[in-house]
């Protein structure tokens, strides 16, 4: 485990007993300080004022109930969250999760990655992040109508387009951003379009921002492989997920030369050797809302398809020159790292808010396999949300290509600083260090210009 400073060492432990119970967020913590080292041995007064520890507590932590009635007439209760962690670069930014696992621990977890992240997209955007532990898998559109409107009967009073501006996370797309909207539209009786991004083309979405944290991610993960003379082309790949991330990340890949071979989901994971359908997992996720073991029935011909179920083994037991972790946190274990380097693999690019285990992370960089941290890789995705508040803000709508050309330019500027960060402070090739260290420093020095808030 990395040496941290011994004040370091003291405000973590300080940020593990105010946070009891809370371990996705301790990891979150750790994993940041651990790259603070450098920075407060040249910067000692990063220590004043308690800056670090301001950084480490949210602005306001938000926690109420969710009443709604099933379609069978019963009244059902879930809990719900928002965790607006940090505004000193602008208005919290950041997804709303619908998940059974969702509890205040993974929303601070997620809320404290997206201050970083946000900041290391150079967008005017702070960093916040909601959710419930209410599961839409198996409700009917109208049960999750009411469940969207009852939670946004509360949310609203805490959101705006320039105080709090959500979107969409796993559980949440379209159509709940659209009842969302709705629902705040009715409450507030104003058409303030930028209090949600992720929203439909026809009444204020961007273009693109459905595929930007895959397209992202690959353009990240191509501009890494670019630093040692190569690229996607030809390269094996293999996809965790297959939500919307998985999905535009194969889009993107493929568009690059490479062949994803297996991608997830919670029923276990779909291999085809000669390169995954990505017409056929679009019309089973996106339309048809169903397993991916459906792939088999529907292509499998015996000749390299294939699926393993949940508990039968790991998609990182698949051989490929370049893993994607696109599905949830803490998905890809030290012991699939192991496995992961023992077959060959040469980068990994997180698509998910920290896919990949601390001791996966150690085992890639003494392997010295390239790892693209999720807040630096999968920051595609709130920067084009931020596209999407400034199209609302000006009343325009741009074409595909010009939003797609600014999320190439903005993550192509992300790798950069992180490369040259990583450089600057003794660490070159360390993405973790580098993004960790990147966004700390912008965020830490808005916060000081600010005062004591």
């Amino acid at each position: 485990m990395p040496h941290l400073d011994e004040k370091l060492e003291l405000i973590l432990a300080e940020v593990i007993r105010r946070n009891a119970g809370e371990p996705e967020f301790h990891q979150a913590v750790r994993e940041v300080l651990e790259s603070l080292g450098r920075v407060v041995a040249k910067r000692p007064d990063f220590f004043d004022d308690a800056l670090i520890e301001r950084i480490c507590e949210p602005e306001r932590q938000i926690i109420f109930r969710v009443p709604w009635i099933d379609d069978a007439g019963k009244v059902q209760i879930n809990r719900a969250f928002r965790v607006q962690f940090n505004s000193a670069l602008g208005p919290y930014k950041g997804g709303i999760r619908f998940h059974p696992s969702v509890n205040v621990g993974i929303i601070k977890f997620l809320g404290f990655e997206q201050t970083f992240k946000n900041a290391l997209t150079g967008m005017p955007i702070g960093g916040g992040k909601g959710g419930s532990d209410f599961d839409p898998k198996g409700k009917s559109d109208r049960e999750i109508m009411r469940f969207c409107q009852s939670f946004m009967l509360e949310l609203h009073r805490h959101i705006g387009e320039y105080t709090d501006v959500p979107a969409g996370d796993i559980g949440v797309g379209g159509r709940e951003i659209g009842y969302m909207f709705g629902q705040y539209k009715r409450l507030s009786n104003r058409y303030e379009a930028g209090v949600l991004t992720g929203k439909a083309l026809f009444y204020g979405g961007s273009r693109a921002r459905t595929e930007a944290t895959g397209y992202g991610n690959t353009y990240f993960v191509q501009s890494m492989l670019g630093t040692k003379g190569t690229s996607f082309d030809g390269k094996k790949v293999v996809v965790s997920g297959s939500g919307n991330v998985a999905i535009y990340t194969v889009e993107k890949v493929t568009s690059f030369g490479g062949k994803v071979i297996a991608m997830s989901d919670s029923s276990g994971y779909i291999v085809d050797e000669n390169g995954i359908d990505l017409k056929l997992v679009k019309e089973l996720k996106e339309v048809r809302r169903a397993r991916i073991s459906e792939y088999l029935r529907i292509k499998g011909d015996g000749k390299g398809v294939y699926f393993v179920k949940a508990g039968d083994g790991s998609i990182w037991d698949v051989a490929c020159d370049v893993a994607m972790p696109s599905a949830t946190q803490n998905e890809l274990t030290g012991r699939d790292a192991k496995t992961l380097v023992k077959n060959g693999v040469i980068a990994v690019g997180e698509g998910a808010n920290m896919p990949s285990t601390p001791d996966a992370v150690r085992v890639f960089q003494e392997a010295g396999v390239m790892f693209a941290p999720g807040k630096a890789a999968n920051a595609g995705g709130v920067a084009t949300s931020a596209l999407e508040m400034q199209q609302n803000a000006s009343r325009d709508s741009w074409s595909f290509e010009q939003t797609e050309g600014r999320l190439a330019t903005i993550m192509k500027n992300i790798h950069d600083t992180c490369y040259a960060t990583a450089d600057e402070y003794g660490v070159p090739g360390d993405y973790v260090s580098g993004a960790n260290i990147a966004g700390f420093v912008k965020v830490a020095e808005a916060m000081r210009a600010l005062g004591v808030i």
